[in-house]
């Protein structure tokens, strides 16, 4: 199943001074990701919600918080695929120290694939098949800079 990771540098702001970065922003790191992922297989999530009215949500989520991060460092945030049901990706999701390869996160989401209803409810769908092959080809996919407005 794919795999994808890009580098980012923690901004001022996201960590204290004792470089402890504010947990929620970890989660942040994995969606920025996920979403760069899905920009590079031509389906922005933006597209996805403007043109069909369909989006990933948060579904479950389980994290260990394991070292610091602080401001100024790069940080390799990388997930991948472990496996797809019919409307659910689950992800396993981690992040290191980029120059010393230290683990600062690790753990796994499921994402329901959904559809977003008249009324701005949401309903699960099953994920379109072209999208299905896509994420089910092996390999690894690198950071690339993108306009994720797109």
């Amino acid at each position: 199943m794919i795999m994808y990771w890009k580098e980012l540098i923690v901004p001022w702001g996201e960590s204290d001074p004792f470089g402890l970065v504010y947990f929620p922003r970890m989660l942040t790191w994995f969606n920025d990701t996920e979403h760069e992922l899905f920009s590079t297989l031509g389906y922005s999530i933006g597209k996805m919600v403007k043109n069909d009215r369909t989006t990933f949500v948060m579904g479950e989520i389980h994290f260990r918080f394991i070292g610091p991060a602080a401001y100024g460092e790069r940080i390799k945030s990388t997930i991948a695929l472990k496996r797809i049901g019919n409307s659910s990706l689950h992800w396993n999701c981690k992040a290191i120290n980029a120059d010393t390869g230290a683990l600062i996160t690790e753990g796994r989401a499921i994402r329901i694939y959904a559809t977003i209803l008249e009324d701005g409810n949401l309903k699960s769908a099953r994920i379109p098949d072209e999208m299905r092959q896509l994420l089910a080809s092996p390999g690894e996919l690198q950071h690339l800079d993108l306009d994720l407005e797109s």
